[in-house]
């Protein structure tokens, strides 16, 4: 009686052989927090600025404006892609950036002409070009040989964001498939 309830209970990895099995593929493989917080940081990136949105068509009466100015997350993460702060070893070497302001200015907003995308069809391309300004303090410590800290209080780095989305052209067709 204890034998067939361990084997049917998904608890037995003995010699019960009945329904599906994934052989060593089965385990849990184990992998590290670096890789993961990488990973998970990639996709965060695909899935927030990485795409390009295809908006409804642009509306008579004025020139079209871009309303989505670059979010803090954006501009820290295009800050951290150009000059990386992570990495360090602790109590050895690190770099802290403390007291961040960011200064976002509209640099160029125009709308190219109609053209046709595969898959998309008629549609224009509108691109917002954006100043970023960082101020921080660059708080870096050293640990060997003789401890000391290092600080720039008056750190500043620009970094230039696009953003870019489609307006379609024409009789646009939402297809909702019904």
């Amino acid at each position: 009686m204890g034998s067939s309830t361990l084997g049917t209970s998904g608890c037995f990895w003995g010699i019960v052989g009945q329904g599906p099995s994934l052989g060593i593929a089965g385990l849990p493989i184990p992998i590290s927090p670096y890789l993961q917080e990488k990973e998970e940081d990639k996709y965060w990136q695909h899935e927030r600025y990485d795409r390009v949105p295809i908006l409804g068509p642009i509306t008579s009466g004025g020139a079209p404006i871009a309303l989505d100015t670059p979010s803090d997350d954006e501009v820290m993460r295009a800050l951290e892609k150009a000059r990386p702060v992570e990495g360090g070893i602790p109590l050895l070497w690190e770099r802290n950036r403390n007291d961040v302001r960011i200064i976002k200015e509209k640099i160029a907003d125009y709308v190219d002409p109609v053209r046709v995308y595969p898959m998309i069809g008629p549609a224009q391309q509108h691109h917002a070009h954006y100043k970023c300004t960082i101020y921080y303090e660059d708080v870096r410590r050293v640990g060997w040989p003789v401890p000391h800290t290092l600080r720039d209080e008056d750190a500043r780095e620009v970094v230039y964001i696009d953003h870019n989305h489609l307006h379609m052209v024409g009789d646009v067709d939402g297809g909702t498939g019904i």
